[in-house]
């Protein structure tokens, strides 16, 4: 039986049997906090390279996922690396730069007449970075999208957003006493400011860094429910076909694209690697209706595998790897079996693929405000 395998976490890897091509779509590793809280405990120079950085934890995170790539595909992955058959790029951002790099090194450790120093089983591998200013793939939420933040202020007056956020109303007003945000920015989830400061919390707690008096465990899960409804309400909860169109939809159509070209093509890549952020993994999962309700954890990765038939026709699993301790959880688009035909896969995700993104989105000057500070900040 002829082959293909397909990845994407956070990884995209498409596998063939005869014409091998892998792709993968994942989140950075452990990194510093973003930003700090008004009464947060710590500043920025108490961490090593400041905030937003990737930490050695997110450094042997990336390069253990590179082993276990390796491991999983022995069979078809070529064992050398080849700029001809692999490509890998990021985001503008050091952490998933410098987590691309981590992956390649547990990816393609040099073998044979690839090392270059006996000293060092390491070799350098292009990372392409995509600008900030132009990067339409993997950068969520997209930038200059007017309709979308149309969406995102009709979400915090929506009942679906409503009935979610009213039980944490006590909560939000004792948060903003503790942490010195303003309790109407708390309120409106769309700012980030809540998911920040529990990511920053997180991110101390993993660091053992004294926590203020007030973050209890309780306090701690409640934010988190938050920071994953931040998430969710982002991309979906309210109109979420309309914004996945806007959004994920864009991703899961290059994936669709990438796919079809694999199989038309004599000699594809064999891998294609997207080095990205939880909101990449998360607006590309509520898209395709198969998001977990929980925030991407490092290192997370999404995976698709296509499959050539003994009858010729084409399949698609998809995996999910969030827990290095177990296998990837298999997933089932909804409307089709966990093996889904490549003709139906294209069917069910079409409603969320637009022909004219920049039409859909609307004039810039139609929407007042400033989204796309907003929007950048979103990035983790």
């Amino acid at each position: 039986m002829n082959e293909l395998v397909f990845q994407v976490k956070w990884l995209f890897i498409w596998l063939f049997h005869l014409q091998l091509k892998q792709g993968v779509l994942f989140r950075h590793g452990d990194r510093t906090p973003i930003v700090n809280f008004p009464t947060d405990l710590h500043k920025e120079s108490e961490w090593p390279q400041g905030f937003g950085q990737l930490t050695k934890t997110g450094m042997q995170q990336l390069f253990e996922l590179g082993q276990y790539m390796r491991k999983r595909y022995s069979s078809f992955l070529n064992s050398t690396y080849n700029r001809q058959e692999f490509y890998i790029q990021s985001t503008d951002y050091d952490r998933t730069i410098m987590s691309a790099q981590s992956y390649l090194s547990g990816l393609f450790p040099p073998t044979s007449s690839q090392i270059w120093n006996p000293e060092l089983l390491w070799q350098p591998i292009p990372v392409h970075v995509f600008q900030k200013t132009t990067e339409q793939r993997l950068n969520f939420p997209l930038p200059n999208c007017p309709r979308f933040d149309e969406l995102q202020h009709e979400t915090q007056t929506s009942k679906e957003f409503q009935n979610r956020i009213q039980p944490y109303m006590d909560f939000l007003q004792t948060m903003a006493v503790n942490t010195g945000l303003e309790l109407n920015h708390l309120k409106i989830l769309d700012n980030f400011q809540l998911w920040n400061t529990y990511d920053t919390l997180h991110c101390e707690d993993i660091h053992n860094y004294t926590l203020p008096v007030w973050a209890t465990e309780d306090v701690i899960n409640k934010m988190e429910k938050l920071a994953e409804l931040s998430l969710m309400s982002l991309f979906g909860v309210y109109k979420t076909e309309e914004k996945s169109r806007l959004q994920g939809g864009v991703l899961v159509n290059i994936i669709l694209n990438s796919i079809k070209q694999a199989v038309n093509s004599s000699k594809p890549r064999k891998m294609e690697v997207y080095s990205a952020h939880d909101t990449t993994v998360g607006a590309l999962q509520i898209a395709l209706n198969i998001f977990n309700g929980k925030l991407p954890p490092y290192a997370a990765c999404q995976i698709f595998e296509l499959y050539q038939e003994s009858n010729g026709q084409y399949s698609i699993e998809m995996h999910y790897r969030n827990d290095t301790s177990k296998d990837p959880y298999l997933l089932t688009l909804p409307g089709c079996t966990s093996s889904c035909p490549l003709e139906k896969f294209a069917e069910l995700v079409s409603p969320v693929i637009t022909e004219n993104w920049s039409k859909e989105c609307g004039k810039k000057d139609k929407m007042k405000g400033n989204s796309s500070d907003v929007q950048f900040s979103a990035c983790k």
